[in-house]
């Protein structure tokens, strides 16, 4: 197996972080690769392994924690190990020796960090999350524990690109009775649908909850096979499963 070779934000620097694609891992047919999605139903010892790999890239020697994902706006706040995971879709922690970890198949992975402070923080943004706030609930989380949003960067991490997300009609709806100003993030496609950027929301989301350093990777799962795992491109080939990538971050 070769060693993954992670992502990096520029704005996180030296806190130990890292987005992971499909390079490296031992998975084979439609996981291969680093696939670290405990969800799927690929071989339970070969996620394990791609985990560890994921996490020896990151931040060596730290305890990996991820969420139970459920397209939630919830942000858990860690200071150690738990025994079972949250239901959540967002970590914070102060804590040395703790990587916060979520995956993704098209969602906006997000990784934030205060380096003053030492306090970090992963949220997995759906549309769903991000439009109740998991990013908001996120950087919340961080204030409360000594972080200053004026100091918080963050990053979003590979995810689904407008060129390669169809919607229809009445997922726009939902954004524009939010808050009308959303519709600058919808491009007209065919007839009564749309193509939606989640990138540029998540950014706006974190902007709009007063995190004024946001780094965009503009790296798309959908259209990149050979580099990530994608829900919707399995989802238009029939295929019966996906795999999941990894993003992780630990306080530095």
């Amino acid at each position: 197996m070769t060693a993954p070779e992670p992502f990096r934000a520029r704005l996180l620097g030296a806190v130990p972080h890292g987005f992971l694609g499909r390079a490296g891992g031992v998975s084979t047919g439609l996981y291969a690769g680093l696939n670290c999605g405990i969800g799927s139903d690929d071989d339970a010892a070969k996620v394990a392994a791609n985990r560890d790999a994921a996490l020896a890239a990151v931040a060596p020697g730290a305890c990996l924690l991820t969420p139970y994902q459920v397209h939630s706006a919830d942000c858990v706040t860690l200071d150690a190990p738990f025994a079972e995971r949250p239901r959540a879709d967002a970590l914070a922690t102060a804590t040395p020796g703790l990587a916060l970890g979520v995956v993704t198949a098209d969602c906006a992975p997000v990784l934030l960090a205060d380096p003053v402070a030492g306090v970090v923080g992963a949220a997995h943004a759906g549309w769903k999350g991000a439009l109740a706030g998991v990013t908001d609930a996120t950087v919340a989380a961080m204030d409360a524990l000594g972080a200053a949003r004026e100091r918080i960067v963050a990053a979003v991490g590979p995810c689904i690109a407008r060129a390669s997300y169809e919607v229809d009609a009445g997922f726009r709806a939902r954004f524009l009775d939010d808050d009308a100003a959303n519709e600058r993030f919808f491009a007209d496609g065919r007839a009564g649908h749309a193509r939606f950027d989640l990138e540029g929301y998540v950014a706006h989301r974190l902007a709009a909850a007063g995190v004024v350093r946001v780094e965009t990777l503009g790296l798309d799962t959908y259209a990149d096979e050979r580099r990530f795992f994608s829900y919707r491109r399995s989802t238009h080939r029939g295929e019966p499963g996906y795999g999941r990538q990894i993003a992780i971050i630990a306080v530095g």
